[in-house]
Parts: structure tokens; C-alpha cells; sequence
């Protein structure tokens, strides 16, 4: 037998260099992403950027934590609180203490992204004078970069404003600095501060207090956003965790009907052995012998190739902008053997159930159904195709009749899909014959037989049929399932948020630092304008003891809120909310009208208010209510417009540009706001998402080609029988043509039926959740999809028998 299957590889290499570049190109991108995922488990060590020079730095506790009987839980704070009072007075009997105060600046002319300092804490980045001098008065700055010039008048949110000087950027913010005096008046508290002090006094000043003392590589906690590099890491983990899930599916599920495939389409030859003696095991044995070393070589390949390429990946999503600058693919070594042993096990337990059936299969009927597939299914697979089918119906009621929500995360609608795609294409054998017929019915009544020819030859072999649509099913059903679920999503939000937006106008400022009180008063004084001004902050909440849940909250005032806002309130009134109080949504554990919940603000402070309404929990966008006294620190965001009766729009609107122009705030109306503000998913997200299709469209499309390449190549004598019965070359082409074009419109229906169904779940569940929703199937990428696959298929189909034709010339026996 293993001379048997030497002689098999050489004679049946066609075959067998389809199957071997399936499973490299599965196992390359099996290490590519798994490459890219261990990448990310480790942020680099970074250097102190705007205290390197810095003795001691002294900063308020920025973390919130809650102890539970599991032990303590710690998040960090948006907004850590102030340095105390007493603290910095005993910390000036030791030494020098430097305050340090940061605020967002807009300017007139200047980078978005400017941040304001005290003249003071420039010497411990160090930043040192590159032209001019600093600043000695409260209307002087010193700017870093080249934006600006000594001279220069300089417009701001915090006043007019003259450059005195100018320092050299340090690559980590553009900074503006003020006297000490005037960053006191802008920031009158500080959260850390410089002290020029033995480092064990200052621990002896601050102890029991909550501050930290920061010295050595710790002072980076001092920086801006110190976690920012995590938190990039962390985003990019769960995206190349997406698509690592999905391309790995996609690489097993080709590579597995691949190999499966290629025995499949033997069985002539497998009745042959059986004629001749051999036994069912012996033609197990050689059909394991033969992949064995096809998986070893395909696999290593795969490695090599995945290796070289995962570079190019990280440089990509760098240039991107999803991922740091300093990302770069490590020297982690499990991916290799991860997909290497992946590769191979796939690869060989397709063929070993493959070739199951062949062995178990009497000679006269092998060599019977070598013509005409009778019997395309076996009891296993349908037993296992249902399995998953019912698998994937019970767990979408389940969700549904317990937590509808779940439907909607990322995570749930990715993986879905994958279930219902396995089990469709291990029952699309049943259903090809029939849907084959459906689509051909048309066609085969057109005059001539070729409409007839291409129905039967598609409708006879079902198992080549279902093999060929396989790649154009994960196709079209990754592109609607994954693209179509990200766009019902998006609109559903979008539908929740233009019903809970009621005002005339929505005022939003230039940038990230909010209104000032000067706007605000302006905006207040504003004739026929009935105006709530929110800002956004956060709560955290310990649920069931053991999880602790932070919610984002805006903080309004309840009168004007409810003039200018539509609240999907259950229970409960919005005009209730006092100091006391909070408006919670349905996701919450304790959503009862009267009851009390212990929270922690957005500064750590712990509270317990009285839930005086509950919101409906929609997608998850309704949020929390408070009032601005349990929003600490946190600066309005946006300003909410409602008419009071009789005033006219245009006024109104003049009055409102009026009043932020200085600031440079926009006015919007209440639709122009609303499309403005349209949740989209996040570009990460989105990115992700085009990563995945991306990379497993161009695999199963090289999938689909190589597949249709060995199955045309399987069929030279009935092509050459056509030529035979007096078919022209230019007419068996056409046939193949056309045929390819039924096979890829048969796996496009199967996967626009398990788009359809997964789609359908996820309506399903906006609509338990009482959210207007339509399902929304991206048809111009889906119609891209089906096409690309359609041209692939009669490419790779044409071509090699355009070849075979032109090798057989006008004799049709030829021998395989």
C-alpha cells in the first residue's frame, strides 16, 4: 500500500498541490494572527515623559476601590481627586512643592490637542527656552513647537493672549504654558505635584492619606493617560482575537472539506482497489500515508509563509493608526507550533472521515456511484448538521428569553455566524440537488440542451457541487452576517437616539475642554431659548458582589432636561431627580423606583441615591441621569435648545451663534445634531471587521479557485465525451462556464439564507428589548462578494479546461 500511494502522489498531482496550498495558506494565516495576538499581551516599558526630571512626585489617589468578599476590586478614575489641602501644607514644611494644574486650551490657529501647564513644571521634562523668555505676566505664554512665533496674539478660550517664547516639542503633547498664577485661576485644584524632598519624608507627610509618592520609572503614573499603550493593546487584542477566531474557522472549514474533497472525487479508484483485493483498512492506511506527508510539508510552508507575513500586518495596522507606533510582531514561538499542529490534525482528520466511507464501501457500488452520486450524505453527517443547527436555534432562544442584549455584542454576533455556516454546509449535500434544480429551471427550458446539461451535471455530483459552493457560502454569509449586523446595529441606535432628542438645537464646543462659565451665560441669556446644559461623567456600581459596573451619566438639571430630551422612561418620572436621586437604566441589578443604590461618582466618592426613574435598556445606549453636584469636576459637553412658545427659530439661532462665537462653539439643529451624532461602530471595530473579511475573502476565494481547479481537472473525460458527441470547444466551455456560474449561485443562496437567519436573531432580540429595528443586509458588498466569486469560478474553471482540451485535441479517451 505505500507504494501505492507513492505512485498516487506523482500520477494525482493536480489533486494533491490543491490540497497542499489549502492548508499552507490555512496555516499561514492560522500564525500570522497568532502571531499578532501574542504581540499584544505586553505593553513596552516606557521612560517618565513630563517628570522625568522630577525628585518626588506626589499624585491624589486616582483609583476606586471596593472591597467584596472576594477581595478588593480596583478601577482607575476618570477624574482623580484633589491633592488635599493639608497634605501640600505639610508637604512645604519639607521642601519645595511645585503644583501642577493641566487644562485642555483652544486656540485660534493651534494644534486641537493643546494642553495647558504651569511655567513652573517645565523644567521637569525638562523643556528648556529655544526663543524669547518665559511668561512673567498673566496674559504671556510659551508655546511648544513651531505653530506660532514670539510676537504673536493668540486667541483662547481662557482670554486673549501674547507668546513670549517658544520651547522645543518633546513628541508626547503640545503644551502651552502660564504663569503659576494664571494656571491657578484656569485649574484652581491640582491632582499631583513636584516636591523637592527626601523621598522618605514624603512618605512619612502623606501616609494615610490615599497620595502616592512616585519616584524612579514610576513617575510615568504622572503622565498623561500613563495606560494608553495597555489600553491600545487591549484594543488591538480583541480585534486580532476576532479575526484570528474567524480566519481560523475559515482556514479549518476550507482545509477540512478541501482534503475531504480530494478523496471524495476517488472513489473510482478506491472501487478499483476494493475489486483487486484490498481491504477497507488498507485504504485507509494509504489515504492517511498519502496527506501525512502533504500536511507535513503544507504546514511547515504554511509557517515559513505566516512568518515573513506577519510583519507586513503590524506595519499595516501602524499605518492605520489602530495600533502604536512602537508595535512591532515579537519573538513568541507558540503560534508556530499552535498552527503548524492545527494544520496538520485538520488536514488529516478530513481525510481520515472522508476516507471512512470510501473503505466501508462494497467494490459494485463504489464503482456505481462513481458516476452518479446516489447517496451524498451520510448518517454522521446529518446527525452532526442538525446537532448544530439545533445547537444554534436553542442558544438564540435562550438568549432571548434571558438576556436579549447579549445578541448584540461583537463577540456573540462574530462567532453566530460560524455555527449556522458549519451547519448548512454539512447538510447543503441535501439540499444542493433540489436547489440546483430551482435555480436551473429557467435555463433548462431554453432551447438546446445546454441549459439541460448544466442542471444535470451540477444535480449528479452533488458532493463536487456542495465542495465548490463551501468557499462561496463562508463567503457571502461572513460578508451579510458580520457587515449586516454592524448596520442594524447602527441604525438601531440611531433610532433611539433621534426619538430621545426633542430640541430645536444642540450647541457643541470647538473641542474636548466644554463651555466655559462666560458661554454658558451668554448661551442662558438667549431670548426664546429654553436651554440644558449636560456634561458627561461616570458611576460605578457593585452588582452581585462581585462585579464592578461603570456606566457612563450625564449630569443636567431635571427641568430643562425634560423640555429638551425624550427619555424612554419605564417607571418613574425625569422631573424628580434631585441631588439626592438617580435615573438608572433596566440593564441595572437594583431597578426599582424607591430604592436605594450605594454608588461610587466619577471622582471615587461613594453615595447612596434614591432611583427616582428607570429608563427603557434598548441597545444600551440610554445611560445614567444625575444631577451636576454628583458630576464632580466634569465640564458641559453639550448644550440642549428647547423653544419657549411663540419664539422664532431664527432669532433664537442668531442669539445662540452670537453667544458662542468667541469660544468658537457650533449650533446645530436638532436633526443636524442627530445625524452628526449617529452611534456608528467604533473605527476599531470597523477595521477589525474589514481585517477579517478581508483576509478570509482572499482565502476563500484562492480557496474557491483551487478547488475548482481540481475538480475540472477530475473531469477531462467528460469534457472530452462532449467533444465526442459532436460538442465544439468553444461549447464545452460555454458548459463550464456555466456551470461554474450555478455551483457559486447555489452557495450564494445558502449564504444570504444564513445571513438571513443570523440577522433575523439579532431583530429579534432589538425587538424584545422594545427597539425600533430593520434588518439591514449590506447588498453592495454582498453583490461585490457573489461577483468576485463568480469570476474566480470561471476563471479557474475555463482555464484548465481550456488546457485539457487543447492537450486531448479531439480525442475524448483520454485517461485520467
Amino acid at each position: 500500500m505505500l507504494t501505492v500511494a507513492l505512485c498516487t502522489l506523482r500520477s494525482r498531482w493536480v489533486t494533491f498541490t490543491g490540497s497542499f496550498v489549502a492548508l499552507a495558506l490555512g496555516v499561514a494565516l492560522t500564525t500570522v494572527m497568532g502571531l499578532a495576538l501574542a504581540s499584544t499581551l505586553h505593553a513596552p516599558g516606557r521612560d517618565p515623559e513630563r517628570f522625568a526630571a522630577a525628585p518626588v512626585v506626589v499624585q491624589a489617589s486616582d483609583t476606586l476601590r471596593v472591597p467584596t468578599p472576594h477581595g478588593d476590586l480596583v478601577r482607575r478614575l476618570d477624574r482623580p481627586r484633589a491633592l488635599p489641602a493639608a497634605v501640600l501644607a505639610r508637604l512645604r514644611r519639607l521642601g519645595t512643592v511645585v503644583e501642577d494644574r493641566s487644562f485642555a486650551v483652544r486656540a485660534r490657529g493651534g494644534p486641537g490637542d493643546l494642553v495647558g501647564h504651569p511655567w513652573s513644571t517645565a523644567a521637569f521634562a525638562p523643556y528648556e527656552i529655544e526663543t524669547g523668555r518665559g511668561p512673567a505676566a498673566d496674559d504671556e505664554v510659551v508655546v511648544s513647537g513651531d505653530w506660532t512665533r514670539p510676537g504673536a496674539h493668540v486667541r483662547t478660550d481662557h482670554g486673549l493672549v501674547r507668546v513670549v517664547g517658544t520651547v522645543a516639542g518633546r513628541g508626547f503633547e503640545n503644551a502651552v504654558f502660564y504663569t503659576d498664577r494664571r494656571a491657578a485661576g484656569i485649574r484652581p485644584t491640582s491632582t499631583q505635584a513636584v516636591v523637592d524632598a527626601d523621598v522618605s519624608a514624603v512618605r512619612a507627610a502623606v501616609g494615610g492619606t490615599g497620595v502616592q509618592v512616585l519616584t524612579g520609572d514610576a513617575r510615568r503614573r504622572a503622565d498623561a493617560d500613563p495606560d494608553r499603550d495597555g489600553e491600545a493593546l487591549t484594543a488591538m487584542n480583541a480585534m486580532f482575537g476576532t479575526a484570528g477566531g474567524v480566519t481560523t474557522f475559515v482556514s479549518v472549514f476550507v482545509v477540512a472539506s478541501t482534503f475531504a474533497f480530494s478523496v471524495a472525487e476517488r472513489r473510482h479508484e478506491f472501487g478499483l482497489l476494493r475489486t483487486a483485493g484490498a481491504t477497507p483498512g488498507q485504504i485507509r492506511l494509504t489515504v492517511f500515508v498519502e496527506a501525512l506527508p502533504v500536511g507535513v510539508l503544507a504546514s511547515a510552508a504554511g509557517c515559513l509563509l505566516g512568518g515573513h507575513e506577519a510583519p507586513r500586518l503590524a506595519a499595516w495596522v501602524v499605518d492605520g493608526g489602530l495600533a502604536p507606533d512602537w508595535f512591532t510582531v515579537g519573538d513568541a514561538t507558540w503560534p508556530y507550533g499552535a498552527a503548524f499542529a492545527t494544520g496538520l490534525l485538520v488536514a488529516l482528520c478530513g481525510v481520515t472521515a472522508a476516507s471512512w466511507r470510501a473503505g466501508r464501501t462494497g467494490p459494485v457500488q463504489a464503482l456505481r456511484e462513481a458516476s452518479v452520486d446516489t447517496r451524498a450524505m451520510t448518517w454522521g453527517r446529518r446527525a452532526s448538521g442538525a446537532a448544530l443547527l439545533l445547537t444554534a436555534a436553542v442558544t438564540c432562544a435562550v438568549a432571548l428569553l434571558t438576556d436579549p442584549a447579549d445578541l448584540l455584542h461583537r463577540k456573540t454576533y462574530v462567532s453566530r455566524p460560524m455555527l449556522l455556516i458549519s451547519a448548512v454546509a454539512l447538510l447543503a449535500p441535501a439540499v444542493v440537488r433540489p436547489l440546483t434544480r430551482l435555480l436551473a429551471w429557467l435555463p433548462a427550458r431554453l432551447p438546446g440542451a445546454g441549459g439541460m446539461l448544466v442542471r444535470e451535471n451540477a444535480a449528479a455530483g452533488v458532493r463536487r457541487t456542495a465542495a465548490i459552493a463551501a468557499p462561496v457560502l463562508v463567503t457571502v454569509a461572513l460578508t451579510g452576517s458580520l457587515l449586516g449586523a454592524t448596520a442594524t446595529l447602527d441604525r438601531a441606535k440611531a433610532g433611539e437616539l433621534g426619538e430621545r432628542t426633542a430640541a430645536a438645537f444642540v450647541v457643541v464646543p470647538a473641542g474636548d475642554a466644554g463651555f466655559d462659565a462666560t458661554t454658558l451665560r451668554g448661551l442662558r441669556g438667549v431670548s426664546g431659548a429654553e436651554v440644558s446644559a449636560t456634561s458627561a461623567s461616570d458611576v460605578h456600581v457593585l452588582e452581585d458582589g462581585v462585579s464592578l459596573r461603570r456606566d457612563e451619566a450625564r449630569a443636567v438639571d431635571p427641568g430643562p432636561l425634560a423640555a429638551t430630551t425624550d427619555l424612554p422612561v419605564v417607571a418613574g418620572s425625569v422631573r424628580a431627580l434631585d441631588d439626592e436621586s438617580i435615573i438608572v437604566n433596566e440593564e441595572w441589578e437594583r431597578h426599582t423606583v424607591g430604592q436605594r443604590v450605594r454608588i461610587w461618582l466619577g471622582d471615587g466618592t461613594p453615595r447612596a441615591l434614591r432611583i427616582v426613574a428607570v429608563l427603557r435598556q434598548g441597545t444600551g445606549g440610554n445611560g445614567v441621569y444625575v444631577t451636576p453636584r454628583n458630576a464632580p469636576g466634569a465640564s458641559v459637553d453639550r448644550v440642549d435648545v428647547a423653544l419657549v412658545a411663540g419664539a422664532d427659530p431664527v432669532t433664537v439661532a442668531d442669539g445662540l451663534r452670537t453667544a458662542v462665537r468667541a469660544s468658537g462653539g457650533r449650533v446645530l439643529t436638532g436633526s443636524q445634531w442627530v445625524r452628526a451624532s449617529t452611534p456608528r461602530s467604533n473605527r476599531t471595530t470597523r477595521t477589525g471587521l474589514l481585517l477579517v473579511l478581508g483576509i478570509a475573502l482572499l482565502y476563500t476565494g484562492i480557496s474557491l479557485a483551487n478547488t475548482m481547479i481540481m475538480a475540472t481537472s477530475e473531469r477531462v473525460r467528460d469534457l472530452a465525451a462532449l467533444r465526442l458527441a459532436g460538442a465544439t470547444r468553444r461549447q464545452v466551455l460555454r458548459l463550464v462556464a456555466a456551470e461554474s456560474l450555478l455551483v457559486v449561485g447555489v452557495g450564494a443562496v445558502l449564504g444570504l439564507l444564513v445571513a438571513g437567519v443570523d440577522l433575523a436573531g439579532m431583530w429579534c432580540a432589538l425587538r424584545v428589548l422594545s427597539v425600533r429595528a430593520v434588518i439591514e443586509l449590506p447588498w453592495t458588498a454582498l453583490g461585490g462578494a457573489v461577483g468576485a466569486c463568480a469570476a474566480l469560478a470561471v476563471i479557474s474553471s475555463v482555464l484548465p479546461a481550456w488546457i485539457a482540451l487543447r492537450r486531448c485535441g479531439d480525442t475524448p479517451g483520454m485517461s485520467r
